[in-house]
């Protein structure tokens, strides 16, 4: 039931777009930095030219003057000798100690990727760290006191400029790494000459041109650090950096001298061309073509060529937009603007038009207000990987409940039939079935693990991966901390050296791996466009910071907590809420764990913090990545993520500061919430606004924020209670839908479910719409409470389609199911809008439960022979799995259903009830057909078997005993035989055991 945006471009998967970021409020530096600035150059002074000086003065060459001879072994040791060698220890310290320095001083000048560990350095590497950072701390490039927060583009101390310029070169800006070297010399000249034109514009005023004059701007190459951007370029000659998307959008997917072209906002490079607003100014404008400047030839003939690519060349915008494809607002726009568009490929055309309109149609119902239509929560709608990992870990705690229910673990509930929610529950229920996107979850999930497994297998290690963005058609791309080479294939490099990407097509042809899950610590953030952003938590090398109102935070903390907590692309993990999320805890007990406060989370992370580091060091990896290369060791190195709601004072922001120096290395992340925004050694730093925008603005990022609002979390978190098996009210839970089994009941329409699909008293639909139609009533018989349009529409079309589309199929099926004879419609609609099917239409699954609940609980209680005949009847009805000759490729909703296990936990329970109706009359015969009957439809029932054991051991035939333990012990395989079974065989065949040695 996934629902995807297709894009209709061709080329290269676009990446997110560059949004309006907002300044942060920055720490500034004080005295105090200064002073331990000065401190730090004075101690390396005297470490890397004092000590040396030193030695050479006071001790002189240590070592002998020539080749030493076996006399000169044969010495008598005296102090000389002692300070001799003593000496050139001192020197090898000082060697590596400089080395450490260089490292660290390359790494932050760089800013590009983690500082190279030293071998053997240890403390020295610590020491010349710190010196290094307390040095930098007051320049451009000191990003923070942890060690390689530079690349991240973050500065807690000062100059950011480069940062911002840095994070333009990636998919939506973030961990930015060096821009490609593209200097052009024209460039130069450009900024040069021109400014006259500039001056000449100026002198009539600041917008002083001629109306039609178009004014143009040539990408400047990089100075050290810093790139330009359009958040710059629009800041710098349009006065206001937002007005980016100006600039954007006059430039977008026109083709450069380079033959590229401008597909997203943050990938520009050095040399190409931008037309600019006609209220441009400044100085490195170039005015054409009425007032061009004179520069080179080749430059202005670009520059006249690139003219010619623009609105006026192309019939004005919409037009351009209709023949190239416009991949940013195809989304949004209606069929009749794309009728001049590719023509090609129908089928896939019209299905991302319906996907389009889908989208736009869900936007709009949520605007509309809670008319029937829509209202749902968009939140989890709009979540698909949140949605998957809920329904999936949903639908996992209600199968526990199921079992644990029918192997008596809980009072003498059935449990044959979950608690419908109602409510809010239901509206949120309703949500993740339209949101989730479980094949999205799956590819990411075999694309990760497979990368993991291609790496081991060439024995290289796994990249640090800060980010992963997973684009509108579905191909995913790694943003890696540094260069880590070729990528294994089908991974390609992408943009650069520090982008791997895998195209969706290569992703579908991966196959399960037995390998440890490699990044379990992503977790989405938000979207820019149609690209959504994934954080890797535990390898930020700091704290990431989270400020914003504290009801606006909570939205995001809960929504990164509950995916964290069921995501399906991790094997185990621990999560550590503080200051919040205690009511989150049933979503995951396994993962979920609250603490009261901050002092109790230091504590609990100083000890977790050096039991890693001594747990790295004896396994000899330097990190949690290599332990995880290879065999599987996610029990070992599972992630700890923790998740600090409430602002920690400065004392404890200090000390979270220095467990996280080292944090991504042990895989430890942490995400902490501020009022203020500034915390000691925060990498990164983001901001939740009011209106739901995840601002980065110095990491060129502003999203749509992924969010969990308290309404919302409280209705995820009602699901999974009404689930739990060990709740008070567990037995409270309603009857099934039940139909009338006498003769006068029969209904009008009755489909076969269980077995092959068969449907009595319709006539067959034509065309091709029937496979569609069999389907939707096929959801609808499992859902007697009702069924959400949009849920239904989900289902068909995991792709989406049209409200009218769906509309026209909902009104052909009420018309194929046509009316009872008072009139009323068989296919109906209640009062919360949810498509409902009359009680004339009836499954053979409907009859099955109301058999065997008319044979426990109704008639059958009291009369013996009326509950024989009525379990007799309910088995007849088993002809095999459910919908078994469903078409391959539909029916993909069943993944979210637990009728795979209803169904044969019922069937086991009529097969059960009957061989005790038989066993109570000693027709162990006729008990072990019917018990083998069941077994046929519930083959791992442990409970099947043990009552066929019983009933065997009845028959007084000790081989056929014997046989069935042979059976059964071949069938346990490696694992062995359930405890219960065990015992049972124990009673009834003592010598089973050696038995099955001397078979074996």
């Amino acid at each position: 039931m996934a629902r995807r945006t297709t894009s209709n471009s061709t080329g290269s998967s676009p990446g997110p777009r560059n949004r309006t970021p907002q300044p942060l409020p920055r720490r500034r530096r004080t005295f105090g930095d200064f002073v331990k600035a000065f401190g730090a150059f004075v101690a390396l002074v005297v470490l890397l030219v004092g000590v040396p000086g030193a030695l050479v003065v006071s001790v002189g060459w240590p070592l002998p003057h020539g080749t030493p001879e076996l006399a000169w072994l044969q010495q008598e040791i005296t102090v000389g000798t002692f300070i001799h060698v003593l000496t050139v220890i001192v020197w090898f310290a000082w060697a590596q100690f400089t080395a450490c320095v260089l490292v660290e001083m390359k790494a932050a000048l760089s800013g590009v990727g983690l500082p190279n560990r030293v071998p053997g350095a240890g403390g020295s590497q610590l020491l010349a760290r710190q010196l290094v950072a307390a040095l930098l701390l007051v320049g451009a490039t000191a990003a923070s006191l942890t060690p390689g927060l530079s690349q991240l583009g973050q500065s807690l101390e000062g100059n950011q400029r480069g940062s911002v310029a840095v994070a333009q070169q990636t998919p939506g800006g973030l961990f930015g790494q060096q821009q490609e070297q593209a200097a052009s010399s024209a460039a130069a000249a450009i900024a040069e000459q021109a400014a006259n034109a500039a001056a000449h514009a100026d002198s009539g005023g600041a917008h002083a041109t001629k109306e039609g004059d178009t004014k143009y701007y040539r990408i400047q190459p990089p100075e050290g650090r810093h790139h330009d951007s359009l958040w710059e370029i629009a800041e710098r000659h349009l006065g206001d950096g937002r007005r980016y998307k100006e600039i954007y959008q006059l430039n977008k997917d026109r083709t450069q001298p380079d033959g590229s072209k401008l597909s997203e906002a943050s990938l520009i490079r050095p040399g190409w061309i931008l037309e600019m607003p006609g209220d441009a100014h400044g100085g490195e404008l170039v005015q054409m073509p009425d007032e061009a400047p004179k520069v080179s030839e080749q430059v202005q003939q670009q520059i006249h060529d690139y003219a010619q690519t623009g609105d006026h060349a192309q019939g004005g915008g919409q037009k351009q937009q209709a023949q190239g494809g416009d991949r940013d607002t195809a989304h949004i726009q209606l069929p009749h603007q794309r009728s001049g568009g590719d023509q090609g490929s129908g089928h896939q055309q019209q299905d991302q038009n319906q996907n389009q309109n889908q989208q736009r149609h869900e936007q709009a119902g949520s605007e509309e207000g809670s008319g029937f239509s829509f209202g749902l929560p968009e939140a989890l709608v709009g979540a698909p990987l949140l949605a998957a990992g809920l329904l999936g870990a949903l639908g996992r705690r209600r199968r526990q409940a199921l079992w644990q229910s029918a192997l008596g673990a809980v009072g003498g509930r059935r449990g044959m039939e979950p608690p419908i929610p109602t409510g809010s529950a239901a509206d949120a229920q309703d949500a993740l079935l339209v949101g989730a996107d479980p094949e999205g979850v799956r590819l990411l999930d075999l694309s990760l693990r497979g990368l993991a497994a291609a790496l081991a297998a060439e024995s290289r290690p796994l990249p640090t991966v800060y980010a992963a963005w997973l684009s509108g058609n579905g191909d995913l791309h790694l943003q890696l901390a540094q260069p880590a080479g070729k990528p294994p294939a089908p991974w390609q490099l992408g943009q650069d050296q520090t982008f791997w990407m895998l195209a969706r097509t290569d992703a579908e042809r991966y196959e399960d791996v037995d390998t440890a899950a490699p990044y379990p610590g992503l977790v989405s953030l938000g979207t820019m466009d149609d690209s959504r952003l994934l954080l890797n938590l535990e390898s930020v090398p700091g704290i990431v910071s989270l400020s914003g109102s504290a009801s606006d935070r909570a939205g995001v903390f809960a929504s990164v907590a509950a995916e964290l907590a069921t995501n399906g692309w991790s094997d185990r993990m621990t999560i550590t809420l503080v200051g919040f999320g205690q009511d989150l805890t049933p979503l995951a007990p396994s993962r979920l764990r609250h603490l009261d406060d901050v002092e109790a989370l230091v504590e609990t992370m100083e000890a977790e913090t050096r039991q890693r580091r001594g747990a790295l060091g004896a396994a000899g990896h330097d990190s949690v990545l290599t332990g995880r290369t290879g065999p599987a060791q996610h029990t070992r190195w599972a992630p700890h993520l923790v998740l600090l709601a409430a602002e920690p004072s400065a004392e404890d922001a200090v000390k979270l500061a220095e467990l996280a120096a080292d944090a991504s290395r042990l895989g430890i992340g942490y995400l902490v919430g501020t009022e203020s925004g500034d915390l000691p050694g925060a990498a990164w730093e983001m901001e939740i606004t009011s209106q739901g925008k995840l601002l980065a603005p110095l990491l060129g990022l502003e999203l749509d924020a992924q969010l969990l609002p308290v309404e919302q979390q409280r209705a995820v978190v009602e699901l999974f209670v009404e689930a739990d098996p060990e709740r008070e009210d567990a037995n409270a839970s309603a009857p099934p839908f039940l139909v009338d089994i006498s003769e006068q009941g029969r209904p009008a329409v009755y489909a076969r479910l269980v077995g092959p699909y068969e449907i009595i008293g319709l006539e067959t639909p034509d065309g091709e719409r029937s496979p569609l139609m069999h389907e939707a009533l096929a959801l609808l018989l499992l859902h007697r409470e009702g069924v959400h349009p949009r849920v239904l529409s989900s289902a068909l079309w995991p792709r989406g389609v049209t409200e009218d589309v769906r509309d026209a199929l909902v009104e052909r099926l009420r018309g194929w199911l046509g009316h009872d004879p008072d009139g009323t419609p068989r296919l109906g609609t209640d009062a919360t809008g949810r498509l409902t099917l009359a009680k004339s239409v009836v499954s053979d699954l409907d009859v099955l439960r109301s058999l065997y609940h008319e044979a426990t609980q109704g008639k059958g209680v009291n009369s013996r022979a009326v509950r024989g005949r009525l379990l007799t009847d309910a088995l007849v009805l088993v002809r095999g799995p459910l919908l078994a000759d469903r078409v391959q490729g539909r029916y993909g909703w069943l993944t979210h259903e637990i009728i795979d296990a209803q169904l044969p936990l019922l069937v086991a329970d009529i097969g059960l009830a009957l061989s005790a109706f038989h066993l109570e009359k000693d027709r162990a015969g006729q008990a072990i057909e019917a018990l083998n009957a069941s077994l046929n439809s519930a083959p791992g029932d442990e409970r099947l078997w043990n009552e066929l054991l019983r009933a065997t051991h009845a028959t007084g035939d000790s081989e056929r005993l014997k046989a069935l333990a042979a059976d059964l012990v071949s069938r346990s395989g490696a694992r062995g035989l359930p405890p219960r079974t065990e015992a049972l065989l124990d009673e009834l065949l003592p010598a089973w055991r050696s038995g099955v040695a001397a078979a074996g």
